[in-house]
């Protein structure tokens, strides 16, 4: 893949494995990430099961290659609004309270705001989980909780791409590390 970073890139994870990527801010993470859900133009092909993306409908690559920003995008007044599937116990999983979506989403903290976003995209089941500082909000209780739930769904067979500032949370997620510098994966 090829685009405003300094690429291409060739990235390959299997079933349950999850590239933890690392560097500076600035350094293209985040395009990446985006670049890889089709968010951003991009030149080349990103490949799900032996299909290219090219083959998919944006909104079918993106449910199967699911982005988390880390300032989560919420568009409508309440959190369990932006359910499609209920999530069951994952908001217990992930600390948060029961009642949670019957709560308005501009009174949740950030770091609620956060869990909510990763429990909204597991509950679909992704085949891969692009995930950009997703605890970088979290206090240390809630980092564990996370953890917990991400390494259930690498256990259940997604593929995961992490992009994280947090060295020790790399080395307890990845199964790969990589590093982006100046828009390089080194």
């Amino acid at each position: 893949m090829r685009s405003a970073l300094a690429g291409p890139f060739d990235v390959a994870l299997a079933p349950g494995a999850c590239l933890a990527i690392t560097g500076p801010s600035g350094a293209g993470k985040s395009l990446f990430l985006r670049m890889v859900a089709d968010l951003d133009d991009n030149e080349g092909e990103a490949w799900l099961d032996g299909a290219p993306r090219s083959g998919f409908a944006a909104p079918d690559w993106r449910r199967r290659v699911a982005y988390v920003g880390a300032e989560p995008g919420w568009w409508l007044e309440t959190v369990g609004a932006h359910f499609a599937t209920p999530p069951g116990a994952l908001l217990a999983r992930l600390g948060l309270p029961a009642d949670s979506l019957g709560r308005t989403v501009s009174l949740c903290s950030t770091g609620e705001r956060q869990r909510l976003a990763l429990a909204r995209t597991l509950v679909q089941r992704p085949a891969v989980l692009l995930l950009d500082e997703p605890t970088g909000a979290l206090d240390a209780e809630s980092i564990t909780l996370a953890e917990a739930v991400l390494r259930d769904a690498l256990q259940a067979g997604a593929a995961m791409i992490l992009v994280t500032h947090n060295p020790a949370q790399a080395e307890r997620l990845g199964t790969q590390h990589a590093r982006i510098e100046q828009g390089r994966m080194v």
